[in-house]
């Protein structure tokens, strides 16, 4: 069993060294760049990576351009702004030493947000499939929130990828004006029909289930600031969609 690590990147100086230093367990590390202006490529390959440049594809798009040129079927994807956990590391060792049960395996997310680590507020497991044979699975979603499909069998692993989120609220804001937009168009696209009624009710809905019945408040104020930045989240894609609708 042979693992190619993708990983897609712009601008990306910031992290991808230590994303890429996890991967000890990945036969090939792979980086995929859209047109990065800072020292990502260069960093990257100094570190051992095999970097291609193409265009922009959409996030499902990039990610399964770079499985198709991966040298290897098994496929470990990871962001750029993520690395594996040592434990991680250990257990996809394991995996290779033994051979594979299974098609595709599920691995939780731990997210780091404003230099705390977040167990609650509906971040956490947040498994993904991100380690997978190329034949048995592909990304999928139209423009945001896109995740791997498999077709085959499921296992799931143990330990952590960790996630390095903002470090900064006005880093939040700026990602959350992006995505926001990215999730209108979406919506627009699905010609989904937003109330006025969506739009006053689900933001505070959003805060009250983020922050309550997802106890977001046993992460402290990190917590607090998560829970209304989900509900202005929504306020904003719900409020993108009726302007450009």
């Amino acid at each position: 069993m042979k693992i190619t690590a993708t990983i897609i990147t712009l601008n990306e100086e910031r992290n991808i060294a230590r994303a890429i230093e996890s991967l000890r367990c990945c036969d090939e590390i792979l980086i995929l760049d859209s047109g990065s202006v800072d020292r990502t490529v260069e960093l990257a390959q100094k570190l051992g990576a095999r970097v291609i440049e193409a265009g922009w594809r959409g996030y499902a798009g990039q990610k399964n351009w770079a499985a198709e040129q991966a040298a290897h079927d098994w496929i470990l994807s990871l962001d750029a702004d993520e690395a594996l956990s040592e434990a991680l590391e250990a257990e996809i060792w394991n995996v290779k030493k033994n051979g594979p049960q299974y098609d595709a395996y599920t691995m939780p997310r731990l997210a780091r947000y404003l230099g705390k680590w977040i167990f609650h507020s509906g971040w956490y497991p947040d498994r993904k499939v991100r380690l997978y044979h190329r034949s048995k699975a592909k990304w999928v979603g139209d423009v945001v929130h896109e995740s791997v499909q498999a077709d085959g069998s499921v296992g799931h692993l143990d330990a952590n990828i960790l996630h390095f989120t903002c470090e900064s609220l006005s880093e939040h804001v700026k990602s959350l004006d992006r995505y926001t937009t990215l999730a209108a168009q979406e919506l627009v696209a699905r010609q989904t029909q937003i109330g006025l009624w969506r739009l006053i009710l689900d933001p505070p809905w959003t805060f009250v289930k983020t922050y309550f019945f997802q106890r977001g408040f046993q992460d402290g104020l990190e917590g607090m600031i998560i829970a209304y930045m989900a509900a202005f989240y929504t306020f904003l894609k719900y409020s993108k969609t009726r302007n450009m609708s």
